[in-house]
């Protein structure tokens, strides 16, 4: 049976690390990373990538928009 895998991908430059979308998250796949966007905020990022299965809480709850999921079968 395949089994579904999600990547979150970040506009970082559009992000201004309001956190909701690591709140939202229900696998503990997002957090802020310590590094600060051209604008000096704290952006969104995949500190746990083999989490996700790309339910898209994340870009759902985001404000600006700047989160896009894809999703890929694997053969598991």
């Amino acid at each position: 049976m395949a089994k579904v895998r999600g990547a979150v991908v970040v506009d970082t430059e559009v992000c201004k690390g309001c956190n909701l979308c690591v709140v939202a998250c229900p696998t503990l796949t997002l957090a802020l990373n310590r590094n600060v966007n051209n604008k000096g905020y704290h952006y969104s990022y995949m500190e746990n990538p083999e989490n996700c299965t790309g339910c898209t809480n994340c870009s759902t709850v985001c404000p600006d928009s700047c989160i896009t999921v894809y999703r890929t079968k694997t053969e598991h």
